[in-house]
């Protein structure tokens, strides 16, 4: 700006104009809101078509022009000077006015496909007085390089469109006092502010991509799944935002602003993941818990029938129930059928003890009423008998349940009650009313078939024998 500050006046303000109108996005200096800013209709017609209005077509930024005095490059062209001047200056302290700097320094190196250094010699020596010399008192040199800046820039400027029309010299005018009354009164928006509004759509479309991804997950499932599908989700819409976004330092405010959201998303998702796991498992434990009732006051106790349906609660248990809150589930699983087998084995023993004295009896009248078989009923006391008195008198309930002839009991009626074929408990009932209604049918009606087939033959017999005796003389 120094070098600029030699030209003759009416020269710097006509580059002065130029820079305003070409390249003004690089001179604004607050940030305003883009959405509801009037003077944002005067942006460039590509950069508003082709960002704004969500397509991908690149926009060509105006063309940034370095006009350096020529004192000031010390032996240096005007490239190199450019470069070192866009150079980065280490900041091992973290200045932030150095990473400030630095931040400008990328904005302009961005534009480095279409910026161009010009280099002018000094005017004259009398600087205090450069805008009352006329050309003939200015170097040469400096007129001839002064004629070939505005060749140049007369090359690489375009001619100003607003709102899809061209403007004439009254119509330019007009529109540098509204860029220079906007500008006054801090209407232009910033860089920054421009960047944040083009790569919000942006943000928007990643984060529902992102959304898109997690819904179509089926809830509950394990932590580490879900947060395998979240870092993937997570890389595909970084991804997008990559290919898409607009800026360089405002563009990594962008990523971390899409990355915060992606955040709170995948937080909601953990919050209802863990919400549909706590509700399937404690379905999944009340139908356990359910099932052990059940096996505790079974008619028929049977340790084979409730080993099986403990093995398929926790079957049933562990490959349905999924989620961050299997773990506690497990405990509580884990608890709750080890009381429930440790109070079925307590009562187990004596449920079948009770059970085979009752057997006892109900054999001793099928022997005595039924069969009429004199050792059935006869055994049916013996083990009555050794049931209520031998095992009371000299066997304590430790001693029997331990005993080798108990466990050949216990075996058997596992046999007899519980297998893959036969479940007795269910069927009890049913087996007890056909084997009670083929005992009548076999007692009522079969024995009076029987009967009635020895009468048919008696019969004839005693007919002909009275028939007989008919005819013989009555004795007195």
């Amino acid at each position: 700006m120094e070098g600029l500050a030699l030209l003759p006046c009416a020269e710097l303000k006509v580059i002065s104009i130029i820079c305003t109108v070409q390249a003004w996005c690089f001179l604004l200096l607050m940030p305003v809101n883009i959405d509801t800013n009037p003077s944002c209709g005067l942006l460039d017609p590509n950069f508003i078509e082709n960002r704004v209005k969500g397509q991908d077509i690149a926009f060509e930024p105006a063309k940034l022009l370095w006009l350096i005095q020529r004192d000031f490059l010390q032996g240096k062209s005007v490239k190199e000077m450019v470069d070192e001047a866009l150079r980065h200056v280490p900041n091992t302290d973290g200045d932030k006015n150095i990473d400030q700097v630095n931040q400008i320094r990328d904005s302009l190196a961005v534009m480095g496909d279409n910026s161009t250094a010009f280099s002018l010699p000094q005017p004259h020596l009398m600087r205090t007085k450069l805008c009352e010399l006329k050309d003939d008192d200015l170097d040469p040199m400096y007129v001839k390089k002064r004629d070939q800046l505005k060749e140049l820039v007369a090359s690489i400027i375009r001619p100003k469109i607003v709102q899809g029309k061209h403007l004439n010299g009254k119509e330019f005018v007009a529109f540098l006092e509204q860029i220079l009354d906007a500008l006054n009164k801090g209407e232009i928006p910033s860089t920054g502010s421009l960047v944040e509004v083009f790569n919000k759509g942006i943000i928007e479309r990643c984060l529902k991509l992102y959304n898109e991804k997690m819904a179509k997950l089926g809830l509950p499932m394990p932590e580490q799944s879900l947060q395998d599908v979240h870092e993937r989700s997570r890389e595909k819409a970084m991804n997008a935002f990559d290919e898409q976004h607009f800026g360089r330092h405002h563009a990594k405010q962008s990523a971390e602003q899409l990355d915060e959201e992606m955040k709170e998303a995948y937080k909601n998702v953990r919050m209802m993941n863990e919400y549909q796991s706590t509700r399937l498992c404690e379905e999944l434990y009340t139908r356990c818990e359910d099932t052990m009732d059940q096996l505790q006051v079974l008619r028929l106790p049977s340790m084979a029938k409730f080993s099986a349906g403990f093995q398929q609660c926790n079957e049933s248990f562990d490959q349905e129930c999924v989620g961050p809150s299997k773990v506690n589930y497990e405990q509580r699983m884990m608890k709750m059928m080890g009381k429930a087998r440790s109070l079925f084995i307590k009562e187990y023993n004596q449920r079948l003890f009770n059970w085979l004295v009752a057997f006892s009896l109900v054999m001793v009248v099928v022997g005595r009423f039924i069969i009429k078989f004199i050792l059935v009923e006869m055994a049916a006391w013996v083990l009555f008998i050794f049931l209520e008195t031998y095992t009371r008198m000299f066997w304590s309930p430790e001693a029997l349940y331990y005993n080798p002839v108990w466990h050949v009991i216990v075996a058997t009626w596992e046999t007899i009650v519980y297998s893959p074929i036969l479940d007795l408990d269910r069927w009890a009932i049913p087996i007890a009313c056909m084997i009670a209604l083929g005992i009548l049918y076999c007692r009522c009606y079969l024995g009076r078939r029987k009967h009635g087939s020895l009468s048919s033959w008696l019969l004839p017999l005693y007919n002909n024998h009275q028939k007989s005796g008919s005819n013989r003389a009555r004795s007195d």
